[in-house]
């Protein structure tokens, strides 16, 4: 019996997925044009998004304790500079979050 039950889970997740990744093509698709306010927020979403997700990882970093948020911030400064050199969001996510594990390992 839990079975069906978790199969109904997944089933509604996919469609939820489904649905928001087709509702855009729905909406906007085609040769219209999109509309100010949806081209303004693709502009200043992502970089907003990725300022949020900074302090969230930042939030239980303390700088006044050993290691001093030594890994964090070497990660978040290699992170910034692959970007800057390859221009390659997986790459710069990738590289900084392995730099990261593997510093909190040696240093933390």
């Amino acid at each position: 019996m839990k079975e069906t039950g978790a199969i109904w889970i997944v089933m509604t997740a996919a469609i939820c997925t489904l649905i928001t990744r087709i509702a855009p093509f729905m909406f906007f698709g085609g040769k219209r044009d999109l509309p100010k306010v949806i081209e303004y927020l693709g502009k200043v979403l992502p970089p907003a998004i990725m300022g949020a997700l900074i302090i969230y990882c930042l939030k239980n970093t303390s700088f006044t304790i050993d290691p001093y948020g030594i890994p964090e911030v070497l990660a978040i400064s290699a992170v910034v500079l692959v970007h800057l050199m390859k221009r390659n969001t997986l790459l710069s996510i990738g590289g900084g979050t392995f730099l990261y594990m593997l510093l909190i390992q040696n240093i933390g």
